[in-house]
């Protein structure tokens, strides 16, 4: 079976932001036409515009971060093409948290010691046997899967209801991984108030509705950067924008 060879420069133009020029950190796509960019870049242009960056359709008048999604499918394709990005982006992050004096999150702790390992073995001749390898991968697949993301960086939130139509949870304070979404929060309500579907529901922050895709660590820099714990969220029956 004949192969052919592609260079990277030939398919920069697929994987790179539009707004910065560099590869995709944090891969996030327009739901509208699913052009995609760095979620810090997007973010930042959407606070004065409501267009994509790319083709200038209108995402939404009035709440375009509801339309915007993390494109986890696309970022592994970027880290999977680029040598050393995923590393390198790793060690800013941790930089980054150092310099801040604050602890290194357990999901960016991980990350960077399984690759650390990986190399490693490769450089000593320690590389295992296929059999040996397969085996490790499950082992270590069923421990992540048994840890239920308490390794991750967490995120304390308080749930109030912001309607007489709902009742309020018994216990609205809440623990958990930055990297869940408001989907999670809103099956989490629906469950705790016996509700039909979790569709029925909005959850707002600053009066804001939030996308369902967006995640808690997502939220947390985006509107309550300088505003001490716990994350404050309300709900309320869904209604629908025009």
């Amino acid at each position: 079976m004949l192969t052919r060879k592609i260079k990277l420069w030939d398919i920069n133009a697929h994987i790179t932001c539009r707004l910065c020029n560099g590869y995709l950190i944090d891969a996030t796509t327009v739901t509208e036409c699913l052009h995609t960019f760095c979620r810090s870049c997007l973010v930042k242009y959407l606070e004065e515009n409501n267009t994509c960056p790319t083709c200038r359709i209108v995402i939404h008048q009035s709440h375009p971060l509801q339309y915007i999604g993390h494109d986890r499918t696309m970022q592994d394709i970027v880290y999977k093409l680029v040598p050393g990005l995923q590393e390198a982006e790793m060690k800013k992050q941790r930089e980054f948290y150092h310099k801040l004096g604050m602890e290194v999150p357990g999901d960016i702790k991980g990350e960077t010691c399984s690759t650390k390992q990986h190399l490693d073995a490769h450089r000593n001749g320690e590389a295992k046997t296929d059999e040996n390898s397969n085996k490790e991968t499950s082992e270590e697949k069923q421990e992540e899967d048994n840890d239920y993301h308490r390794s991750d960086e967490q995120v304390s939130i308080c749930l109030e209801c912001n309607s007489s139509k709902l009742r309020g949870l018994k216990r609205k304070w809440i623990r958990c991984s930055a990297q869940a979404t408001v989907l999670h929060l809103k099956k989490f309500i629906a469950k705790k108030l016996n509700l039909s579907s979790f569709n029925e529901l909005d959850i707002l922050c600053n009066e804001e509705i939030l996308g369902k895709d967006h995640t808690l660590k997502f939220v947390v820099v985006t509107r309550w950067r300088f505003k001490k714990a716990p994350l404050l969220l309300h709900y309320r029956p869904k209604m629908d924008l025009l």
